[in-house]
């Protein structure tokens, strides 16, 4: 049992998001578990003031600047310190009673703050995947240097990691990485070629931001997954593969070299994978809602189509490069995505951009952490000039 007189201390990156309001309900519903100390948001300074105050933290930060002075005074009469502006995510990780730093946030915007928690001995409950697809090899470096664990908060990834409990000493032959297929499965690329923004954000299964859900749909979601699953458990490319499983109850599967297969099965809610990652290595009772099977008469699958979502295809090809190729891609995804969602590039325009973008960025089979700040600028400013091109 875990200790109730022994709270884990906790930050949160990004707790006005998706990920980051499930994880104060989980939270709330555990407060002899969990102490928050410090809350961070980019822009949404009247929800980031309502969580500080609800949970007494000891500090936020708020990364758009222009938001600081209200901030501020909405907090005044308060004992919780405000910060403003990207650097002070990486000076409040460092926080000396904190004892876990939970990595909400959205994009390469993690990588920096992620390292800092790193190097400050702050355990991470990695929800921001992007921060291994950008710098892996940096990032578990870095984890082993300072004896600090990775928790991992996707669903797929914890599931994953739970299916590995007690079985660290047998060898992986296999993963599998399991995908709904987001709002267009058995599409074909006639059917996606005008599909709006408003259609990619209706996902069958799961609620989420918009990034990630346009990720969903498009399939680089589970590709920045595969490169995630490649640093998180050490594997070689050949040891992951994608299966599409619409009814996302298996959230993914080991395959041991004896052949014998794992999964790690539940309803779809991001809730239990945060919590896990929190209080691991302890389980602790929630009043979650149960699977029940008899409502799932029938579990399917099928292959992933990466002839038709391209974005899928390009991650694996990224991964196999390796170096900085994967930065490259993710810099790439960023940018379009955004631009999909401001109606300036169509769906499948993206898989081209991010394509044309990989070919044309300088390689760097070695990187370093200067060379990884390098090439997502370069690739962002490729990008651009890509879709401002294509409105011409």
């Amino acid at each position: 049992m875990i200790n109730s007189e022994n709270k884990k201390h906790i930050a949160i990156l990004g707790s006005t998001g998706s990920i980051g309001t499930q994880a104060l309900e989980v939270v709330a519903a555990n407060p002899h578990l969990f102490k928050v100390e410090v809350l961070t948001a980019h822009h949404n300074a009247i929800l980031l003031a309502e969580q500080a105050i609800k949970f007494d933290v000891n500090a936020v930060v708020i990364t758009d600047e222009n938001q600081y002075a209200w901030l501020k005074d909405k907090l005044a009469g308060t004992d919780i310190k405000v910060f403003a502006g990207e650097q002070a995510l990486s000076e409040v990780v460092t926080f000396s009673n904190l004892n876990i730093v939970l990595t909400a946030l959205v994009g390469y915007a993690g990588l920096k703050p992620t390292i800092a928690a790193i190097k400050a001995k702050k355990h991470i409950a990695l929800a921001n995947k992007e921060t291994l697809v950008v710098a892996g090899d940096l990032i578990t470096a870095l984890a082993e240097q300072y004896d600090v664990r990775i928790l991992p908060v996707d669903s797929e990834h914890s599931a994953i990691f739970q299916c590995l409990a007690g079985e660290w000493h047998n060898k992986i032959e296999k993963i599998y990485l399991t995908a709904s297929g987001g709002p267009f499965r058995g599409m074909d690329r006639s059917a996606l070629m005008n599909k709006t923004k408003a259609e990619a954000l209706k996902h069958p299964n799961w609620t989420m931001g918009a990034k990630i859900t346009i990720d969903s749909a498009s399939l680089m979601n589970k590709g920045l997954e595969v490169i995630e699953a490649k640093w998180l458990f050490n594997l070689k490319p050949e040891q992951i593969d994608v299966i599409v499983h619409p009814q996302s109850i298996i959230h993914s599967i080991v395959q041991f070299d004896d052949g014998s297969m794992k999964a790690q099965m539940g309803l779809p809610d991001m809730k239990l994978p945060i919590q896990y990652a929190l209080t691991y290595p302890q389980r602790t009772i929630t009043d979650f809602p149960r699977f029940d099977f008899l409502n799932y008469p029938t579990l399917s699958f099928e292959k992933a189509d990466t002839a038709t979502f391209q974005n899928l295809a390009l991650a694996f090809d990224a991964m196999k490069k390796g170096g900085n190729m994967p930065c490259i891609l993710n810099a790439a995804n960023e940018e379009v995505v955004a631009a999909f969602l401001n109606d300036q590039i169509g769906f499948l325009e993206m898989s081209d951009a991010i394509a044309d973008c990989m070919q044309k960025i300088t390689f760097i089979e070695r990187p370093n952490y200067e060379d990884y700040v390098a090439t997502d600028t370069e690739s962002r400013i490729f990008t651009r000039n890509w879709i401002l091109n294509k409105n011409k």
